[in-house]
């Protein structure tokens, strides 16, 4: 029986920031998408305390990959041991560890390790697989390090809030019109047109040409992840040429959730977002003041966005052909 050698990597940074700080990042994996770049969503199907697994979706070498995993959370050590369970082909196992040393009251080394094998241990499968995982494990050690090192102040830095709006309508309705954004391109402020390429089974990736603040053109780009069944779309925005950028990670959810008292729905538009020191620096100066006039600016901003797409959506449900009985 032929077996796959084992192909092993690891990579570090080294952080000024407590270890404690660093590991309760690393085992927050709910938050990764707004925290570490290559991480679109994160589902949790169980948790015990000590293990978890989680359904992940990432981008790797500009592809949309999905997998399940399984986590087990060590907090005494400042270690998360992770293996794969269901994997996208050509790789046949994927694991490894996320460690955290101490290296003083506030310095701390952290070391993320994987090893993999691959159908045949093909040199092309090899290849794409290592490129795929040094470019990630570097993207996420990077914002690791930059989001751990604002540990005083990433709370101020990051913000989350929701809007709703209730509509006389049947799930079905709404979820297709959040689903096919691409059909009213006044569903964005100000976008000049909306492309939703199918990227495979419930993933799009919508592209939106936008008039910068400044009268410049912009881009942004969003990856988008829908579960009909249940009446959501996430997405996490993967690219904004607005400059400076306010923005230094946003995801979302649309989620339509039916009314316990069995008429209408509840349509709620989510928002998670990371605000970019630099990009407040240069347009708000420096200092608290300076941060919370950002983070306000920030805030309406996304409500508008999402305030006009949930009108949009509810005009759209509550004018479609009446329901038959």
């Amino acid at each position: 029986m032929y077996l796959a050698p084992v192909h092993r990597m690891a990579q570090h940074a080294e952080v000024d920031a407590p270890a404690g700080v660093l590991y309760g990042l690393i085992a927050d994996a709910l938050r990764w998408p707004v925290f570490l770049p290559p991480t679109l969503h994160v589902e949790q199907l169980e948790f015990d305390g000590e293990s978890e697994r989680l359904r992940m979706w990432v981008t790797a070498n500009g592809e949309v990959k999905s997998w399940t995993t399984r986590r087990v959370l060590d907090p005494v050590a400042h270690r998360v041991d992770f293996r794969q369970e269901v994997l996208p082909r050509p790789v046949t196992s994927m694991g490894g560890s996320w460690r955290v040393e101490p290296r003083g009251p506030e310095r701390s080394l952290v070391i993320l390790s994987n090893d993999f094998t691959v159908t045949d241990n093909a040199r092309a499968d090899v290849d794409w697989v290592k490129r795929a995982t040094t470019a990630n494990s570097r993207a996420a050690l990077d914002n690791l390090r930059q989001l751990a090192e604002r540990w005083r102040r990433l709370d101020d830095l990051v913000l989350s809030f929701e809007d709703a709006v209730s509509v006389d309508a049947p799930v079905e309705p709404v979820y297709d019109f959040l689903h096919r954004f691409g059909d009213r391109p006044d569903a964005v402020p100000g976008a000049k047109g909306i492309d939703i390429a199918e990227r495979g089974p419930g993933v799009q990736l919508m592209t939106v040409k936008l008039d910068g603040a400044d009268g410049s053109a912009r881009t942004t780009e969003s990856v988008r992840i829908g579960f009909p069944h249940a009446g959501r779309i996430v997405y996490k925005d993967i690219r904004d040429t607005e400059e400076p950028a306010l923005l230094a990670a946003h995801t979302g959810e649309w989620s339509v959730e039916p009314n316990p008292w069995g008429a209408g729905v509840t349509v709620v538009a989510r928002h998670h977002a990371v605000l970019d020191e630099d990009g407040v620096r240069q347009r708000y100066g420096d200092g608290g003041h300076a941060l919370r006039l950002a983070r306000k600016a920030l805030r309406s901003r996304l409500a508008r966005q999402s305030g006009v797409a949930l009108r949009l959506a509810r005009e759209h449900a509550e004018r479609a052909p009446a329901r038959r009985a």
